[in-house]
């Protein structure tokens, strides 16, 4: 039965649950994933879990913060004047915004703080600084 390897294209069922147990995605009632490996479309603690993995064959994996979303960076938290929000944004704790950078291209952020003049937002992914837990199954090697 032949064997995951780099490159292969692959569906695979997760369950994604971070370290108190919640779950924070799954595939459970959709469509597997499917990806290309080796192509920096996930995570390299993902890819390296399916690596060597046979065709219906389940695994319980631990990927540490390092090969998943990394460290908090406090560099990706930044001051936002009130100011500088659109008069219809009323920001909240957790509100994901958007922002446009000078290259055209769209940033996400989460706010982290609301103070009376300011806002603080978050540019780290959700998960960063969390190791995360995967059920995975094997459902077919393209």
């Amino acid at each position: 039965m032949s064997q995951v390897k780099e490159n292969d294209t692959v569906r695979v069922h997760y369950t994604g649950k971070l370290s108190d147990g919640q779950i924070f995605d799954t595939s459970a009632e959709r469509e597997p994933l499917e990806a290309t490996l080796g192509q920096g479309l996930l995570i390299p603690g993902f890819e390296k879990a399916i690596i060597d993995m046979k065709v219906n064959e389940k695994k319980t994996v631990t990927i540490p913060k390092e090969e998943a979303y990394g460290d908090i960076q406090e560099e990706l938290f930044h001051k936002v004047d009130n100011a500088q929000l659109p008069e219809e944004v009323k920001p909240e704790v957790g509100m994901g915004l958007v922002s446009r950078g000078e290259d055209g291209r769209e940033h996400q952020f989460r706010v982290a703080q609301v103070n009376d003049d300011h806002i603080i937002v978050d540019g780290n992914h959700p998960l960063a600084g969390q190791d995360l837990t995967f059920e995975l199954e094997l459902i077919e090697i393209k």
